[in-house]
């Protein structure tokens, strides 16, 4: 499926941002513009890795290196734009460690930095990517931003900051937090806010279309800070108890549970496809441990394998086996089913694949791998045409009306859905990556550190083969109530010392505060080696009655990662050697390398 979808895609439309698999032509929705910036290309190239097509991931790879050019005077959407694009660049680097999409994704998360230009900080829904000009939908109410738009920022853009070390892009989502949360009225968020006041723009409330992400990316932020950020799993636990009390219903006839949406109060027995995604964000919460009790969160659980059977009704009351836009509740004789026409149609989306994914891989009962492998049938009956997929227009008729567009979602989060659930645990680990809204795996950084990735420069490393520059400097947290005097006395010793200045003189960060999303202030210690500040250090920051890290792991994690593996090491130390003199020649590995730094210090400054 993904091979088809793809190729069809490389050969009918390629650079184009969507495909008409009837038509074979290439297509472009309102919401990227005019001009073709690649969006299944880079959208995709995650599933295309994970699927092994090294050609396509290769050609792939070329056209993003060669012909991805942002330059251009088209009006798209912030939303779709950071998801698809800096979430698709973040997620291939997360996967590869190719530099090349870290610097794609920054160029493109700075493209829409301009957006963020209002008065509260709340972005514009629109940004013309040649000029920075920036609006909000016409069709919004009261010209307002759209919560699941502008509250799906922060995962991009704190995992840009976690690796890049620039605090610009968390500063931006932080500041969305602050105004979100000052706005919310007992726990409830509301999809339109005037990016000007930082007020509602009226009482609707949704978990699907219109809300949905933003309750995704407050969990996520969480689990993606390496459960550090508190403040997200608080307003994710408190706003999901908000929402069941006003939006969760059962039907009086099947006993279905469903989200409906709340205007101005009241109930609208409604769900959408979009907010069938709810099941498998219920599992990863009461999975992960972001909800307070056990029984809430076994509560959780509870939901969302009733939710994944509700859209899997939705899917089954069909002709096609495939779910419609949105379905209702609001008569006995009408459960799960759409009533307006407008209301039947099928574009490719995961949502329902996703709950089924994540109910697999938490329960492994046998029957989500059944219903999943029964959408397949569906998808390849009834959306497969000869030059891809296509949405169809009426899921309650066995003869289909094609759309004649293949999504680029359908390659990035519905097929990719699908080659989890039939995938080992392993591959793609729950424990290793969290996913943004479009399916992009980012790499969750482990509980008891903060890794940011510094690069050195210094003569010394040139004569590092290539592949090996790329060190991942693990700068560890250093928070402690104060500084101890084990904790000094070790950075004291003369090689550890000499190791840290080393770091400090060769790198171009080293100022670093652990956890970006920690700000400094002024009841901050600053431990220095010297005149440099080595990292800071505040008052009574624990997790989980950890220390978050000690020098010694620094000093650890440098010797053992790239100075522990002889037959790479040393020749690039005899190397070295000969070019300052053979001034240093030992027997062992950690004497050479206190040789060099010594020597090196001795060529900066001839006065030592």
């Amino acid at each position: 499926m993904v091979f088809h979808s793809y190729s069809n895609y490389a050969k009918y439309a390629w650079g184009a941002n969507e495909h008409r698999p009837i038509s074979k032509t290439g297509h472009s929705a309102n919401i990227f513009g005019s001009s073709p910036l690649g969006i299944s290309i880079i959208d995709s190239i995650d599933t295309i890795y994970l699927a092994d097509l090294k050609e396509f991931y290769q050609k792939s790879r070329d056209w993003i290196e060669t012909k991805f050019d942002p330059n251009v005077p088209s009006e798209v959407s912030v939303f779709e734009i950071n998801i698809r694009l800096v979430g698709g660049f973040l997620s291939i680097y997360a996967l590869t460690n190719d530099k090349l999409y870290l610097d794609k994704a920054e160029l493109m998360a700075n493209r829409l930095l301009p957006a963020f230009d209002t008065p509260t900080g709340i972005p514009h829904a629109l940004i013309t990517l040649s000029n920075g000009a920036s609006k909000n939908w016409n069709w919004a109410a009261g010209g307002c931003s759209i919560l699941s738009e502008f509250g799906t920022v922060h995962l991009e853009f704190q995992y840009l900051t976690q690796l890049t070390g620039k605090d610009i892009y968390l500063q931006k989502v932080e500041k969305i937090r602050k105004v979100l949360k000052g706005a919310s009225e007992n726990n409830m968020y509301y999809n339109y806010l005037n990016p000007q006041t930082g007020a509602w723009c009226q009482k609707h409330a949704s978990l699907g279309a219109l809300g949905d992400s933003f309750y995704e990316y407050l969990l996520k932020s969480w689990i993606l800070s390496g459960k550090k950020d508190e403040e997200a799993r608080s307003m994710y636990e408190n706003a999901m108890k908000a929402a069941e009390e006003a939006m969760l219903r059962k039907t009086p006839t099947s006993n279905l549970m469903y989200f409906g949406e709340q205007r101005s109060g009241r109930l609208d027995p409604q769900m959408g496809h979009l907010t069938c995604f709810v099941g498998g964000l219920y599992v990863l919460s009461a999975s992960s441990g972001a909800i307070s009790s056990n029984s809430s969160a076994k509560n959780q659980m509870e939901i969302a394998q009733a939710i994944g059977k509700t859209c899997r009704e939705s899917y089954t009351r069909t002709a096609t086996g495939l779910g419609p836009e949105a379905f209702h509740f609001e008569r006995t004789d009408v459960e799960a089913k759409a009533l307006r026409d407008q209301e039947k149609y099928y574009i490719l989306r995961p949502e329902v694949i996703e709950t089924w994914f994540y109910l697999w891989r938490n329960t492994h009962e046998q029957m989500y791998r059944d219903w999943a492998w029964q959408a397949i049938i569906s998808l390849e009956k009834y959306c497969r045409v000869e030059g891809g997929y296509s949405g169809i227009r009426d899921v309650y008729s066995s003869v289909v009306s094609h759309d004649d567009v293949q999504q680029s979602f359908f390659i990035a989060e519905t097929l990719k859905y699908l080659l989890l659930i039939f995938s080992d645990d392993s591959f793609i680990s729950l424990d290793t990556y969290v996913f943004n809204t479009e399916a992009h795996p980012f790499h969750i950084p482990k509980t008891t550190q903060q890794t940011l990735y510094i690069p050195l420069k210094h003569r010394f490393f040139d004569l590092i083969p290539k592949e090996v520059i790329q060190i991942r400097v693990a700068m560890k947290n250093f928070f402690e109530g104060v500084v101890s005097p084990q904790f000094t006395q070790f950075c004291r010793r003369p090689l550890v010392a000499r190791l840290i200045r080393y770091l400090v003189n060769t790198s171009d960060i080293l100022l670093y505060t652990g956890d970006p999303t920690i700000r400094r202030t002024n009841s901050m210690q600053l431990l220095r080696i010297g005149k440099k500040v080595v990292v800071g250090v505040t008052d009574g920051f624990m997790i989980e009655n950890k220390i978050l890290a000690k020098a010694s792991e620094l000093v650890i994690n440098f010797v053992s990662n790239f100075w522990s593996s002889v037959d790479l090491i040393r020749p690039i130390i005899d190397a070295y050697r000969e070019s300052i003199g053979n001034v240093c020649s030992s027997s062992t590995i950690m004497a050479d390398l206190n040789c060099i730094i010594l020597a090196n210090e001795r060529q900066q400054d001839p006065g030592q």
